[in-house]
């Protein structure tokens, strides 16, 4: 096995995925593995790895599978072909554009609702301070 491919749970390990979840992932084709070991194993390579990092950060923003799929679809067709017509190319990275805006709102709303959770915490615990047994 050439060092450049992982074994599943290598993977898992450096993705903090468990192998359920690389597995489901590639059901849903989000993440191929690139290779099988002579014994049937999935083998993956750091590009896979980066897939499966982009559906991990995604993954806690509440976007879709098939949002995470037209992304990477996106990011795929930019990276490997340099002769996309120009007005390709522009609805790809319009598409990855609306990405970055939706998680930018995401991120906000996020924000939003950390605050909220601190605020709560804070309060229970001055309600305790204050209600101390004798």
């Amino acid at each position: 096995m050439s060092s450049e491919h992982m074994q599943i749970g290598e993977v898992a390990a450096r993705t903090e995925l468990s192998l359920r979840t690389i597995r489901h992932y590639e059901d849903a084709g989000l993440v191929i593995p690139s290779a099988r070991s002579q014994g049937g194993f999935r083998l993956y390579t750091e590009a896979d790895v980066a897939r499966l990092m982009v559906v991990r950060r995604m993954k806690p923003l509440g976007f879709t599978l098939d949002e995470m799929r037209s992304l990477l679809e996106a990011t795929d067709r930019l990276d490997s072909d340099d002769e996309l017509p120009p007005a390709e190319r522009e609805e790809l990275r319009g598409r990855i554009r609306g990405f970055e805006q939706a998680t930018r709102r995401r991120v906000e709303d996020l924000r939003v609702q950390l605050a909220r959770a601190e605020e709560f915490a804070a309060a229970l615990a001055e309600r305790l301070t204050r209600t101390t047994a004798p």
